[in-house]
């Protein structure tokens, strides 16, 4: 063991691969705070570079962006209410309200803090319990996944604002769109109108978009927001430390949420970020300022956006599964160099194992450190007055949906998100939940469908282990929650 740890150290400590971690942060950041550029995509960029390199120098520079562009998504998801990544549009929530209350920099530190700390903690498991995290996740079949994904969706009620009606609409609506496309059970068209660019369904990026950044863009320009929300942005301090020990328990429940979902296979860091946050919001004393600025909601959702980093390398080195779209790059790269990551790789190539958790932990502090240095550069952001910056915001949405897949295609889909987006915010809708639901929707279906295949029928396949017993007794355990949590709020209101 301590050899192995000795040659890590030789393999790991080179000016390349400690240079390489660092430029990796620093371009994940950037790319993750550039409305439309998605990390999956600055991943995928970058792994051409990666083919002459060394295979721990190559990986290495793939983790660092992946890093790097989880952060870097809240940058403007924080100041100018536009998700770099699709976690990322959580911090949204409680991260644009404090902007407008001139505490931008108060929500950049929390986020930060946030997010070097979950994603230390999901190293540390990472490296601790990847053993066991992976066997856990490798019991899951289609009936254990459906129950996560019924859990899950309880989210929306945290996130629905003071009315749940409205936010069950609207998490109605997301599954009405999550459902455009083929059928793949049965290979039949559904909600595609005879277009065979809908036969994939409606792209994740361009409906993220269209969402969350054009429904801002269009009030401004329908004359519904003001300069001088802009020019007090930046007014007020950073973080302390008592208000970063204030949301700590929020922090740490949300790293080992964001571990516990990362672990398992398609799961993302979206759900984990607003499965954090509705549980942060649930225990937390000033649950009525979550969604009107609350710094706590900010690190929920940071905690849970960032805990899955290290845990979707789990099932990716221990049992050869990407976790999510990244790691399923990144799984790409270790096949280049002849890697195939699973059990055998830890007997044949333990020595690089250790060498990528050395630099995996390396990334952590380089992301406090880009972290500081992208906030005071990029939060000057928002002193750019809104007829300058709204325009710009616009043309970065609009590349940003193009380059996906080159296709006007998608940029049509996400202007017409952008007018489904402008009118539930006129009728009241809040888009979190049309997201979830949109996000989980052909999770929850196809897990059902194969439950139903594999017990022909029967619904006794739901109740089949005792993690679905765990996950429909969570389930019940928050709608009594929320039933009651309800109840309290109406004496209240009247």
């Amino acid at each position: 063991m301590i050899e192995q740890l000795a040659a890590a150290f030789s393999l790991f400590l080179t000016i390349e691969n400690v240079s390489v971690v660092f430029i990796g942060v620093v371009v994940g950041t950037l790319i993750g705070a550039i409305p439309g550029m998605t990390t999956p995509m600055g991943v995928a960029l970058a792994l051409p570079f990666t083919f002459t390199m060394p295979p721990v120098t190559g990986i290495l520079l793939l983790l660092g962006i992946y890093k790097g562009g989880l952060y870097g998504g809240s940058i403007t998801a924080i100041l100018i209410k536009t998700p770099g990544t699709p976690a990322a549009s959580c911090t949204v929530l409680d991260g644009y309200p404090l902007t407008q209350k001139g505490q931008a920099r108060k929500a950049l530190d929390m986020a930060l803090y946030a997010s070097c700390f979950a994603d230390f903690i999901s190293n540390l498991s990472l490296i601790l319990l990847a053993g066991l995290l992976a066997s856990f996740a490798l019991k899951f079949g289609p009936p254990e996944f459906f129950t996560l994904i019924v859990f899950s969706l309880t989210i929306i009620a945290g996130v629905s604002g003071d009315s749940l009606p409205r936010g069950i609409a609207a998490a109605a609506l997301g599954l009405v769109f999550a459902t455009i496309g083929l059928d793949m059970v049965y290979g039949t068209g559904r909600f595609i109108f005879d277009e065979w660019e809908l036969m994939g369904g409606l792209n994740f990026i361009p409906v993220l978009i269209g969402l969350f950044a054009l429904p801002e863009i269009f009030r401004y320009f329908a004359g519904g927001l003001d300069e001088s929300i802009r020019a007090a942005a930046m007014r007020g301090g950073g973080a302390t430390f008592a208000e970063f020990r204030r949301c700590f328990k929020s922090i740490l429940r949300g790293s080992l949420i964001g571990v516990v979902l990362g672990s398992i296979p398609g799961i993302g860091g979206a759900p984990s970020a607003f499965l954090s946050y509705s549980e942060a919001r649930r225990n937390s004393p000033r649950r009525d300022r979550f969604g009107k600025g609350e710094l706590e909601g900010v690190a929920a959702a940071e905690a849970g956006n960032n805990g899955v980093a290290g845990a979707t390398m789990i099932p990716l080195l221990a049992l050869g599964v990407p976790g999510d779209v990244i790691t399923a790059v990144i799984l790409g790269a270790f096949m280049i160099h002849g890697l195939r990551p699973g059990p055998v790789m830890f007997e044949q190539n333990l020595t690089m194992i250790y060498a990528l958790f050395i630099g995996i932990m390396l990334s952590s502090a380089y992301l406090f450190m880009v972290g500081k240095f992208s906030i005071r550069a990029i939060s000057r952001i928002a002193e750019v007055p809104n007829r300058l910056l709204y325009p710009a915001v616009l043309v970065c949405c609009l590349f940003g949906a193009y380059a996906i897949n080159n296709s006007a295609f998608d940029v049509l889909v996400m202007l017409l998100m952008g007018i489904v987006g402008y009118s539930m915010m006129v009728f009241g809708l809040p888009a979190p939940p049309f997201l979830i639901a949109f996000i989980l929707g052909p999770l929850l279906e196809d897990n059902f469908r194969q439950s139903m295949i594999l017990s022909e029928g029967g619904l006794g396949i739901l109740f089949r282990t005792p993690i679905c017993w765990i996950f429909w007794a969570m389930t019940l355990a928050s709608i009594v929650f929320l039933v009651k949590s309800r109840r309290r709020r109406i004496p209240l209101a009247g």
